[in-house]
C-alpha cells in the first residue's frame, strides 16, 4: 500500500486516480486494436503510469516535458485533444505529424511537449536547450526529460547531464528504470548499484524513488523543481517494471515469472486504489464509476479517429514540408561604405551584424568566449553581447547541437561553432536524424546555424583537414553553404543565421587570412541556393566551390594566355543545389570539369556528374570529368599533403577535356 506523509484532499485523490486510469484504459483499448491489426505497433507503458502522470501533475504548464514511447500519461494529463492524438497513433492524416511519424515520435509546443526520436538519449541535450531558453528569458519554468535505463549508457545522457550541471540549468532528468533495455537486464547494462549514483559525479542532485507510487513521484518532482529553478539540475531514478514486452511483438519470455508476480502486487493503479480506500473511504463501486466515466471520455474520439482519412501522398505537399520557405529579403539597407576585410573578418562581420539585429541570436562552442574561438571569429563578442549569448561549452559536439535544437524550439536563434569540421562526426546523429528531420516530422521550423572550419592545405593532418560537406548533401532538411569569396563569407554568413532552416556553414581554414577584398560595411541578406558564374567562358566549364573556386580562377587565367576561354561556376551551396545555373553553363560550353577538394569517390561532384549526365547529355561534346583528391586520409607532412591533391593533375585534366 502507498504510505503518504501528508493528507491530500478527496477531490485531489480523484483527480490523480482519473489521470492514472486514463492512459491505462486507452492502452488496454489499443492492445485490442493491435490484435485486430488496426495499429501496427505498440510500446506498452502498463505498470509505469505513475511516473508520467506524477511528473505531469506536478509540473507547471509553462514547463517543457520531453517524453518517451511509454509516456502516454504525459499527453493525456496535459490534455492533448483525443482526436488528433488517436489519429497520430493510427498514422492518420489528422494526426500531429500527418502520418509522417509513428506513435509518440511527435510533440505539441502548444502543450509544451517535445517528442522523441528512436535514438533514445538524443532528446536529453534538447531539454538543456529548452531549459537554457527559460533561464535566459527569466521565466519560472523547467524542462523534464525522460529516458529509460538503457539510454543512460548513451553518450547524449552524459553530455546532457554534464552541460546541465556546468550551466546550472533548470532541468530535471527522469530515468524510468524498468529493469530491461529491450531484453538486456540492468545487471548487464551498468555496474553501479543505482543509476542515480551518477548524479554525484556531475555535481547535481540525485533522487531514487518508487516509480509505482504516484504520491512519491509527485513529492519528488515538486522538490526537484524547486531545486532546478534555483540552478541545481536533478536526476531522478524512478524504479518501476515493464509488465509487457519492449513492444508487443517481442514478448516477455526473457523475464522470470516471479518478477511479474512480485511487480503485479505493486501495480500503481491498484496501490492508489488501496490508498483511496484506506484514506478516503472509496469503494469498488466508486472506482467502477470512474472507469466508466474515463472510458466514455475518449470513446467517441477513438471511433472517429479509426474512421478518419488516411494520408494521401501529394508530391508537392510533402516536398514543401521539408523546408520552411525563407524570406526573400530583410529590412535594412547598406550605407554604401566599403571596407577592406579578410575572409575571416567578413565571417565575423556578418555574424556580428546578425547578433546586433536580433537579440535572440546566441552562439555556443568550445573556447569561443574569452578566447574568441580557435580562429578568433568570436573575438570581442563576449564583451559586446555578454555571457548569456556567447557561451563556452564542454567538449560535447552532440550535446551542444541538441541544446541548439531545444533553443530553436523555444524561439531562439542559435549558432554552434564546431571547433573543426572534422569533429562534426561526433554530432552526426543530432544533425541528420534530429535537427534535419524535425520540421518535416512535426515541429515548427528549426532556425539554427552550424559553423564548421574545413579543408586542407595547412599541414594539420587527418583529423583537422577534412572536408565533410558531402556527407550532408543527401540529408533533406539541411542546407549546406560554402563561401569562396570575402563578399560571400560576409553575406552568406548573415543570410544563414536568418534562414529559418538548419544551415551547415563550412569555412575554409586556408582562406581565412589568405584573401581580402573591399566589401560593403554591412552584410546583405539573400536567399540561399543560388550559384554564381565567377568567370565567363566559352570553351569549357569548371564547376566547383570553396577553395576550388580559386584554383579554377587561377588556372582559367593561365589558360586565357593560350587563347582558351574557361567559364568558372561557383556553386556556393551544395544543398539546395542551383541546377539551373549548372545546366545553363553546360549548354553554353558543352564541356565540363567538376572540381572538388575532398577525395574523389562519392564526393559532392559525383552527384553533380550524375545530374549533368542525366539532364544535359545532349549538350555534351565530351565526357564529364571529375577531379578531386586521392582516396586516402589527409596526410600531415606538407609534401605528402601537396601530393594528396596535385594541382598539376587538375591542369592536365582540363587540357585533356579540351582535346575532345
Amino acid at each position: 500500500m502507498i504510505q503518504s506523509t501528508k493528507k491530500i484532499p478527496t477531490s485531489k485523490s480523484l483527480e490523480i486516480y482519473r489521470a492514472l486510469l486514463l492512459p491505462r484504459r486507452i492502452e488496454e483499448r489499443m492492445l485490442k486494436l493491435l490484435r485486430q491489426n488496426k495499429i501496427s505497433k505498440w510500446f506498452s507503458g502498463i505498470g509505469q503510469e505513475a511516473i508520467a502522470v506524477g511528473v505531469s501533475l506536478s509540473a507547471k504548464k509553462e514547463d517543457y516535458i520531453l517524453p518517451m514511447h511509454r509516456n502516454l500519461g504525459v499527453f493525456t494529463t496535459r490534455e492533448v485533444p483525443f482526436y488528433p492524438l488517436f489519429c497520430q497513433l493510427f498514422g492518420k492524416a489528422d494526426g500531429f505529424s500527418k502520418g509522417r511519424e509513428r506513435s509518440f515520435h511527435f510533440g505539441s509546443l502548444d502543450h509544451n511537449i517535445v517528442g522523441m526520436i528512436s535514438h533514445l538519449g538524443a532528446m536529453m541535450p534538447v531539454a538543456d536547450g529548452l531549459a537554457l531558453a527559460k533561464k535566459l528569458k527569466g521565466e519560472d519554468a523547467v524542462a523534464f526529460s525522460f529516458c529509460g535505463d538503457g539510454a543512460t549508457s548513451e553518450g547524449d545522457f552524459h553530455e546532457a547531464l554534464n552541460l546541465a550541471a556546468v550551466w546550472k540549468l533548470p532541468v530535471i532528468f527522469v530515468i524510468e528504470n524498468n529493469g530491461y533495455g529491450l531484453s538486456t537486464p540492468t545487471r548487464e547494462q551498468y555496474a553501479c548499484e543505482n543509476l542515480v549514483d551518477r548524479a554525484k559525479g556531475y555535481g547535481i542532485k540525485g533522487m531514487h524513488i518508487d516509480g509505482n507510487n504516484v504520491l512519491e513521484v509527485m513529492d519528488a518532482v515538486s522538490k526537484a523543481r524547486k531545486l532546478a529553478i534555483k540552478g541545481t539540475p536533478v536526476l531522478i531514478e524512478a524504479q518501476t517494471f515493464r509488465m509487457r514486452g519492449h513492444e508487443e511483438a517481442s514478448g516477455t519470455a526473457y523475464v522470470p515469472d516471479d518478477m511479474f508476480e512480485d511487480w503485479a502486487k505493486k501495480d500503481p493503479i491498484m496501490r492508489f486504489e488501496q490508498y483511496m480506500e484506506s484514506h478516503h473511504m472509496h469503494t469498488k463501486e466508486d472506482f467502477e464509476a470512474v472507469r466508466k466515466e474515463v472510458d466514455a471520455s475518449f470513446k467517441k474520439d477513438l471511433e472517429k479517429a479509426l474512421n478518419a482519412p488516411e494520408p494521401v501522398f501529394n508530391r508537392e505537399t510533402e516536398l514543401n514540408a521539408v523546408y520552411k520557405e525563407p524570406p526573400s529579403s530583410r529590412p535594412g539597407t547598406s550605407n554604401g561604405k566599403k571596407v577592406e576585410r579578410r575572409f575571416v573578418d567578413a565571417i565575423q562581420a556578418g555574424l556580428r551584424q546578425a547578433f546586433e539585429e536580433d537579440d535572440t541570436t546566441i552562439i555556443m562552442g568550445q573556447d569561443i568566449a574569452e578566447y574568441g574561438g580557435v580562429f578568433k571569429i568570436t573575438e570581442g563578442f563576449l564583451d559586446q553581447f555578454g555571457a548569456g549569448r556567447v557561451r563556452n561549452t564542454p567538449i560535447i559536439e552532440s550535446g551542444v547541437l541538441g541544446a541548439a535544437l531545444g533553443l530553436s524550439y523555444a524561439g531562439m536563434n542559435p549558432v554552434v561553432e564546431m571547433q573543426f569540421a572534422d569533429f562534426i562526426s561526433c554530432g552526426f546523429n543530432q544533425i541528420v536524424n534530429n535537427i534535419a528531420k524535425s520540421h518535416y516530422r512535426w515541429s515548427p521550423a528549426v532556425n539554427m546555424t552550424i559553423r564548421a572550419p574545413h579543408g586542407g592545405g595547412v599541414g594539420a593532418g587527418p583529423f583537422h583537414s577534412q572536408s565533410p560537406e558531402g556527407w550532408f548533401m543527401q540529408v533533406p532538411g539541411l542546407k549546406v553553404v560554402i563561401p569562396a569569396t570575402v563578399e560571400d563569407a560576409q553575406n552568406l554568413m548573415y543570410s544563414s543565421v536568418f534562414d529559418p532552416n538548419p544551415v551547415l556553414f563550412f569555412e575554409h581554414k586556408k582562406l581565412y587570412r589568405s584573401i581580402r577584398a573591399d566589401v560593403a560595411e554591412k552584410a546583405t541578406y539573400e536567399p540561399l541556393g543560388k550559384a554564381k558564374v565567377r568567370r565567363e567562358g566559352t570553351d569549357a566549364t569548371i564547376i566547383t566551390y570553396g577553395m576550388g573556386v580559386w584554383w579554377a580562377l587561377e588556372t582559367a587565367g593561365a589558360l586565357e594566355k593560350e587563347g582558351i576561354s574557361i567559364e568558372v561556376v561557383d556553386l556556393r551551396t551544395l544543398l539546395p543545389l542551383d541546377v539551373d545555373t549548372v545546366k545553363t553553363s553546360v549548354a553554353k560550353t558543352h564541356k565540363v570539369l567538376l572540381l572538388q577538394e575532398p577525395s574523389l569517390t562519392m564526393g559532392p561532384m559525383a552527384e553533380i556528374s550524375a545530374l549533368i549526365s542525366e539532364h544535359c547529355f545532349h549538350e555534351l561534346d565530351a565526357p564529364v570529368i571529375r577531379c578531386g583528391a586521392l582516396d586516402m586520409p589527409v596526410p600531415f607532412n606538407k609534401k605528402l599533403e601537396d601530393e594528396f591533391f596535385k594541382r598539376n593533375v587538375f591542369e592536365e585534366k582540363i587540357k585533356e577535356l579540351l582535346k575532345f
